[in-house]
């Protein structure tokens, strides 16, 4: 009861935090620009740490760690350094800068807007819009739905509250403070993450009496071996695949690239970089480590009957009520922050990108948000539905890996290689970008397709390519990485243009203090 009451408060408090920041942030939210980037003046830490907790969830937390956890042992950290270096590191490095300088000489705030601009083509941004609006869908649903099996921990409420709860409270901070209140909110969830994830590791580990002690069960137990202590665990090659899907995946994720929108300067994205890389050892090293002792908990009959999703809260049922409130609200931080990018993406793009262009008269700013807002409760209100049918009517449909994975694959599959060369490579053309976003929605509705099981593949390569939507993902980026150069250079006459004059930002001179640049006389 003690502990009941004490998760309670935090929570209360937590929710109250943000709905004060979201009141507070209403100035900045006055118009589009500001509304949807923050008006291109969020700092360092408020960027690195957006970016961190758009990455990570309870889809990570409860439904990626829980079923890597049990496929690889230890070695699914590395799936959590491979986001660190590759999906955090990486990404701040070869497209921070460029992003953030192509899109304002561009006046592109949206990724689809983007694909406009870039390659002189409305239809592009339409057929982006609805990719981005489809497909993060059920990656929202598939958010409620971690949360709320974590949330039966500590409160007997209903699993439909939790969804109602968490859906009304991150839509109203967001509507009220946009882009900023989701990037204030976000540095405030960040640090809770990066304290929790760091406790509930120390309290998991002592159950068995430390490091050492729970190495040895898990090598030793009935439901594990040496294998799942072993450096690379058993399977070093669907390690490899599902490192790729989780950390180059984000590269085309729009939630993701749109934070190196809003960045304020050349300082803060050097700064930026550093922060999320730690943050991203942290969390995400931090959760698959965890999930890695997951055998040493949960019998193969608990995972055969309830999916890989119960691993990680079965894992936590028997710690401290205080841990487990510290626990909740970890989740509830990883949740709501990577909502609200959701949210914000999603209804911005569409908006934005189809229903103004369609419009015969431009609206005022004013009307602009009031609309936008709109889209905002009508995407939550959505997603939210599905996760309750999902719950209730779809419950043999797939566990939450596959829900997400689906959703990453399309839009990675789709976005990565156009946006990648978008930036880079001038000979880039509009087939290319059209093939790519064939390519990956194709590739992922045929996954869909195959874990709704409406057809199978008999074949050993396409049996392998779709035996699961972390193996398809990986196949639509990869594929998507090779298909734009090649029909690139077959379409040569469809590249835009007045490209010279886009990609001559990059060479434009920008005068900076000796104390930024040293300088040789």
């Amino acid at each position: 009861m003690e502990g009941t009451i004490f998760t309670a408060a935090l929570v209360i408090c937590f929710f109250a935090l943000m709905i004060g920041v979201g009141l507070y942030c209403r100035k900045h939210a006055t118009n589009v620009d500001g509304f949807v980037l923050g008006g291109r003046s969020v700092g360092p830490w408020l960027t690195a740490f957006a970016y961190g907790t758009s990455y990570f969830s309870a889809v990570i937390f409860v439904g990626y760690a829980g079923q890597f956890g049990w496929n690889f042992g230890i070695a699914s950290t590395w799936i959590g350094l491979g986001n660190a270096f590759i999906g955090s590191l990486l990404a701040w490095v070869i497209l921070g800068r460029r992003t953030r300088v192509m899109t304002q000489h561009l006046n592109s705030k949206t990724m689809p807007d983007f694909f406009q601009k870039r390659f002189n083509s409305s239809a592009l941004k339409i057929a982006a819009s609805v990719i981005v609006f489809v497909f993060l869908i059920p990656y929202t649903a598939s958010l409620y739905n971690g949360l709320s099996s974590l949330f039966g921990i500590a409160f007997d409420v209903p699993y439909y509250v939790c969804i109602i709860v968490m859906a009304l409270l991150t839509g109203l901070y967001v509507i009220f403070g946009g882009y900023m209140a989701t990037a204030i909110n976000d540095f405030i969830q960040g640090a809770i993450m990066l304290v929790g994830i760091v406790a509930v590791i120390v309290a998991t580990l002592n159950v068995n009496g430390g490091f050492t002690e729970s190495i040895e069960l898990l090598a030793t137990s009935r439901n594990g071996g040496w294998e799942y202590t072993s450096f690379f665990g058993p399977t070093p090659m669907f390690l490899i695949t599902v490192v790729l899907l989780t950390s180059l995946g984000t590269w085309g994720l729009p939630q993701m690239v749109g934070k190196f929108y809003a960045i304020s300067n050349e300082n803060a994205i050097r700064k930026g970089t550093l922060i999320s890389t730690i943050f991203a050892i942290i969390v995400a090293g931090g959760c698959y480590f965890l999930s890695g002792f997951g055998r040493i908990f949960v019998s193969p009959e608990q995972v055969a009957e309830k999916g890989f999703d119960v691993i990680v809260p079965q894992m936590l049922s028997n710690l401290s009520p205080y841990i487990v409130g510290i626990v909740i609200v970890l989740v509830l931080s990883a949740s709501m922050s990577t909502l609200s990018s959701l949210v914000l993406t999603s209804s911005s793009t569409l908006f934005l990108d189809v229903i103004i262009p369609a419009m015969k008269k431009e609206p005022t700013e004013k009307r602009k948000l009031t609309i936008m807002q709109i889209f905002i409760v009508f995407f939550i209100v959505l997603s939210a539905l599905i996760a309750i049918l999902k719950d209730s009517i779809w419950s043999d449909f797939v566990f939450i890996a596959q829900m997400m994975g689906v959703s990453w694959g399309a839009l990675a599959g789709s976005f990565l290689a156009p946006f990648l060369y978008g930036l880079y490579w001038k000979k880039t053309t509009r087939p290319a970008v059209w093939a790519s976003f064939a390519f990956g929605v194709g590739i992922m509705v045929i996954q869909l397709l195959v874990s709704l099981k409406v057809f199978t593949f008999t074949d050993l390569i396409l049996g392998t390519i779709f035996k699961n939507s972390l193996y398809s993902g990986v196949f639509a980026m990869v594929g998507g990485l090779i298909i734009v150069p090649i029909v690139s250079l077959l379409t040569k006459k469809h590249s835009p243009e007045n490209v010279d004059d886009m990609f001559a930002c990059y060479d434009a001179q920008t005068v900076v203090p000796a104390s930024k640049s040293l300088t040789e006389k």
